[in-house]
């Protein structure tokens, strides 16, 4: 690695500083990681490696791995393998105050950006067939134009700084570096991906998506995710089931913006559920405008029927006692509490088509989702002296409230309280 030259630009001198998080003490894990957590301004890249071309950046006893960290000075975990999936991800971390001098010219980059450069260029290298230095790849010239593919995972909430306010920001990054950069539909995200998880990709001649790459690291450096703090909260390896972040198939189910029913709810609510394995009814009652019921269920019933099918989830829409504005989507299954929670698979699938949008002066949209819960379990969301809440909205950034009953829709029984839960809409493009 000492010996490899990269041509990665300059950072734009436009784009705000983050100032460097805090060193936490370090602890070496099995892998012979430095572990410790994320800080609210790190810089954190999830590298998706195609499974045969890992041995590139990991080497032998992990010898290459520990080289970029050292190199770097920046965090490296790699994921384990999921059996008939054939990528791994590659979570790089650091500090991100720009302390490392890199490329050519020798520009300041944050740690986690030089790694990430330097895992992607190894990457690149064994899809060439070459071992990642200049003069190797000066050798191979031939084989500079052959197409390349790059993925990474990038948080909804912060995938709008690649795209852009009607997309103009990723737009122009195709323009200026010729590179074809897409935001992949849900369907095309791997099976490890968290709940609000975006999959970018990158495609074209090596130099090309070098070029992409640098501008999209750049954005993501001075604009980190709200939730990134979460990622190493809970477990060593947060895609695995029973970890703060658990994959939509991992056996628990997704809940919020970025956890588990277990992991991502707090503590002090899920340590006090019964967890008997016997199955019991659960049931969510979304309030929803008379305006988004056409986007529930869908021309025929497509919409809806889709979700019944996919979450094995009762949903009815009970527009028969409307009363002014709203009308109760009603959302049910039996249910283990250890498995996964058709009942809240059905709900994050429609909350953004029940919630209302309201636009900011900034440019961002807000959701505002509202649910009826019955007055005897308000208590459980509220916690003693309003502990639970406050941990909720801490963990999700989110402003979560329980209005008063002067706030009820019609619709609403007299045991009923309304839960209010504002955040940013998630950028999609």
């Amino acid at each position: 690695m000492a010996g490899q030259r990269n041509d990665y630009g300059k950072r734009s001198h436009s784009q705000s500083d983050y100032g460097g998080g805090k060193r936490r003490n370090p602890a070496g894990d099995e892998t012979g990681e430095l572990q410790h957590g994320i800080g609210n301004d790190d810089t954190v890249y999830r590298y998706l490696c195609p499974l045969r071309k890992i041995g590139s950046i990991i080497g032998r006893g992990g010898e290459i791995a520990k080289q970029l960290r050292a190199e770097s000075r920046s965090s490296i975990r790699i994921s384990e393998s999921i059996p008939g999936f054939d990528e791994r991800i590659v979570t790089i971390y650091s500090s991100s105050e720009e302390t490392n001098s890199f490329g050519e010219d020798e520009e300041l980059v944050c740690p986690a950006q030089h790694a990430l450069f330097l895992v992607h260029d190894r990457v690149v290298a064994e899809e060439l067939g070459g071992g990642g230095t200049r003069e190797e790849e000066d050798e191979l010239g031939e084989l500079q134009q052959k197409q390349v593919t790059l993925r990474m995972l990038v948080p909804s909430d912060q995938i709008g700084c690649v795209i852009g306010k009607g997309g103009q920001v990723i737009q122009n990054i195709r323009s200026e570096t010729g590179a074809q950069i897409r935001i992949l539909k849900d369907e095309h995200l791997p099976p490890f991906a968290l709940t609000n998880d975006e999959l970018l990709q990158i495609v074209g001649e090596p130099t090309v998506v070098k070029k992409a790459l640098l501008q999209v690291a750049t954005r993501l450096h001075v604009n980190p995710s709200r939730f990134q703090h979460l990622l190493l909260s809970t477990s060593n390896n947060p895609y695995q089931s029973g970890g703060m972040f658990v994959a939509p198939n991992a056996g628990v189910p997704a809940m919020g913006a970025y956890g588990s029913y277990k992991g991502g709810w707090p503590s002090s609510y899920h340590e006090s559920r019964d967890d008997g394995g016997s199955a019991k009814d659960f049931a969510v009652r979304l309030l929803c405008p008379i305006g988004n019921i056409g986007s529930v269920i869908g021309k025929g019933g497509v919409i809806i029927k889709q979700i019944r099918q996919e979450t094995r989830a009762s949903i009815k829409v009970d527009s028969s006692a409307t009363e002014g504005d709203d009308c109760i989507i009603f959302i049910s299954a039996k249910e283990v509490l250890d498995d996964q929670s058709p009942t809240i698979n059905a709900a994050l699938k429609l909350q953004p088509r029940c919630s209302e949008r309201t636009e900011r002066d900034s440019g961002d949209s807000v959701l505002t989702t509202r649910l009826l819960v019955p007055r005897s379990q308000v208590g459980c969301l509220m916690g003693k002296g309003g502990s639970i809440i406050s941990e909720m909205r801490s963990v999700t950034r989110a402003s979560i409230r329980i209005l008063s009953e002067d706030n009820l829709p019609k619709i609403a029984t007299e045991e009923d309280e309304m839960v209010q839960v504002n955040d940013l809409e998630p950028y999609m493009f």
